[in-house]
């Protein structure tokens, strides 16, 4: 696959700017992968605000509880980020690897362990010799510039066909702020309560309580609405930090998620993290296509919401994507095991804006060839119609197709 770049990959990237009071260096520590590099270091020379929200999932890597453990404590000083290995179910000698990486970390930055958040992505089930970037991260932090957010992204990475990165723009009481953003993920993507991997900065000055609320906010309509095979990782982690930098100009800071100054901030971040979510579904491991799937008239949003996984997550759905077949029997299955309130004889499905279902039944206007010409395109939208309530929700996923498993059947050699 190597060289390989999603169809679904945009056609250009973000231009991203330098953030004030954080700076990013790279390298290639040979973990996994030869000849690319595998560790992110992201300095905050100023002691950041940290938010964070992580896996749902019962067998968490070690750092994801290395970073519950210090995120109480609200403050940031460096992020270590490393691909080719999760350091997830590797027992004593996973925590020994967080310490020594935190350690490490804090010495080449002037800081306390409890100041240093990391994450990992990678194989499951290997241990992971820290010893590899601990000897590398001085050199990194003396190198390390706020002008490296592609790098960054491209450092991150595992079986991604593309490095995913976004910016935005806002004003807190009259005070420009940006905030950017990476991300990592292909496969193993199902988040609950966190994605893969995202680092979101910004310069606003926002307190970490107020942040945290924005963040565990954010992720409901969009890394938690994405899914590409239904598997929740062991090592999802979203992480957003606030340098503060924006007081240099009088940004007064933020205190409460509830302050009004924050409405245009809240706007800002949400449609930055939409964006990341969307680019990891579009580089789905296999993709060819995406699939957003709105349920409308459920019992209630987490129910339409519920369904709308069901119909996103079915294998037989994706597979009939994969093959342009407008096979809406198969959303009628997956809107049945749900599990969630349905009625057969209310049904109403739609692919595109062709209705293909209605009232328990094909739709007595149905035309393969325009529902057929739906399932050709690249961006395919589903809308089921439950029927029984005001219940809605959207998200997104891809296509299943052979390439899919071919990457997963060969993962680890």
């Amino acid at each position: 696959m190597s060289g390989f770049v999603s169809p679904l990959a945009p056609q250009t990237f973000a231009t991203m700017p330098a953030l004030r009071g954080v700076r990013m260096a790279t390298a290639a520590a040979g973990i996994k992968y030869k000849n690319r590099t595998d560790v992110l270091l992201m300095v905050f020379d100023r002691p950041a605000s940290v938010a964070g929200v992580f896996t749902r999932s019962k067998c968490p890597s070690a750092p994801v509880d290395f970073c519950r453990a210090n995120l109480p404590h609200g403050v940031a000083r460096a992020l270590v980020v490393n691909s080719g290995n999760a350091n997830a179910f590797t027992g004593k000698k996973g925590k020994a690897a967080t310490e020594l990486t935190a350690k490490s970390a804090a010495a080449a930055v002037g800081c306390s362990e409890r100041e240093i958040y990391l994450a990992s992505t990678g194989v499951i089930g290997e241990p992971l010799d820290a010893t590899k970037f601990a000897g590398v991260l001085n050199d990194m932090n003396s190198a390390a510039t706020g002008d490296f957010w592609f790098e960054a992204a491209k450092a991150i990475m595992t079986t991604d066909t593309y490095p995913k990165v976004a910016t935005r723009s806002a004003e807190i009481g009259g005070v420009k702020v940006t905030i950017n953003g990476i991300a990592k993920g292909a496969g193993m993507i199902a988040p609950d309560m966190a994605t893969m991997l995202s680092f979101v900065a910004t310069d606003a000055d926002i307190a970490p309580s107020a942040l945290q609320a924005l963040l565990s906010e954010g992720v409901e309509p969009t890394f938690n609405s994405v899914t590409v095979d239904s598997d929740t990782s062991t090592s999802d982690t979203l992480m957003l930090f606030a340098t503060g930098a924006a007081s240099a100009d009088g940004q007064d800071r933020v205190e409460s998620a509830s302050d009004p100054r924050l409405e245009a901030f809240r706007n800002a971040l949400n449609d930055l993290l939409k964006d990341l979510a969307l680019q990891v579904v579009r580089d789905g491991e296999g993709a060819r296509k995406m699939v957003e799937v709105t349920v409308v008239g459920a019992e209630s949003d987490d129910a339409a919401k519920r369904i709308a996984l069901s119909i996103a997550n079915s294998p037989l759905v994706k597979t009939a994507v994969a093959g342009e077949d407008a096979n809406w029997g198969r959303i009628v299955m997956a809107v049945g095991k749900s599990g969630e309130m349905a009625d057969r004889d209310r049904l109403a499905i739609w692919f595109g804006d062709v209705r293909v279902a209605v009232e328990g039944e094909r739709d007595p206007g149905y035309s393969e060839e325009a529902a057929t010409a739906v399932m050709q395109r690249q961006d395919i939208p589903v809308k089921v119609d439950i029927g029984i309530g005001t219940g809605k929700a959207t998200v997104w996923t891809c296509d299943l197709t052979k390439e899919y498993v071919a990457i997963n059947g060969d993962y680890r050699s």
